[in-house]
């Protein structure tokens, strides 16, 4: 990791810019991390409302199972691409637009999900 970061910050001085330090791991572990307690919350939200509009809360329940089924291992694989980088990997610049690709569909994911199976089961209600 060194060698790494050594490179880096050579890269960074000879431009006279201060250097920055980018870890595609730790910022996409960082997106799961919130994107699950926002899930989270929205999901809290959309069930409570669809309990009181449908008054099932066994529908309420069957969202809540399929969900959290969806999003456990959707955002395991997002966090596992990234830790998967070598040290070198995980500081390359080059890299920017596939982890702002991966950090989109991760958050279409997370906010969409819970809105889109919350409407689809309180409509089949």
């Amino acid at each position: 990791m060194n060698k790494a970061l050594d490179k880096f910050e050579n890269r960074s001085s000879a431009t006279g810019e201060a250097p920055k330090y980018h870890d595609w791991r730790k910022k996409m572990s960082d997106n799961v991390a919130l994107a699950l307690i926002v899930y989270t919350g929205l999901h809290i939200f959309a069930t409570v409302g669809a309990i009181k509009a449908t008054g099932l809360k066994s529908l309420a329940l069957a969202a809540l199972v399929i969900l959290v089924a969806g999003i456990i291992p959707a955002c395991r694989w997002f966090e596992k691409r990234w830790t998967d980088l070598s040290d070198e990997e995980a500081v390359d610049l080059s890299l920017t637009s596939a982890f702002r690709r991966d950090q989109l569909a991760l958050w279409v994911l997370a906010l969409g999900l819970p809105i889109l199976i919350t409407t689809g089961f309180t409509l089949a209600a």
